[in-house]
């Protein structure tokens, strides 16, 4: 998979994850597409644990990726305390 396709998932990924959870939409660009690929990693490596493939960091599905990344958002919130609470 090329880097363009990373940007392009990530940025798809990343814009799904934000609509589904509530809040401010602070993320730009840039970091929409880094929340994608990093959801995409998480998601996959999840996803290799619950069907016992091991945890591997490795990208995950459409579906897994998108689950990824409302994880890291929601992560991400509940851990920082200058993020503004909806």
């Amino acid at each position: 998979m090329g880097v363009l396709s990373w940007i392009i998932v990530g940025f798809l990924v990343g814009i799904v994850s934000q609509w589904l959870v509530k809040g401010p939409r602070t993320l730009g660009c840039t970091g929409t597409v880094i929340l994608g690929i990093v959801g995409s990693l998480v998601g996959g490596t999840i996803w290799n644990a619950l069907t016992g493939s091991g945890f591997e960091l490795q990208p995950g599905g459409f579906l897994a990726s998108v689950f990824g990344g409302v994880t890291v958002l929601v992560m991400a919130r509940l851990f920082n305390p200058r993020a503004p609470r909806p």
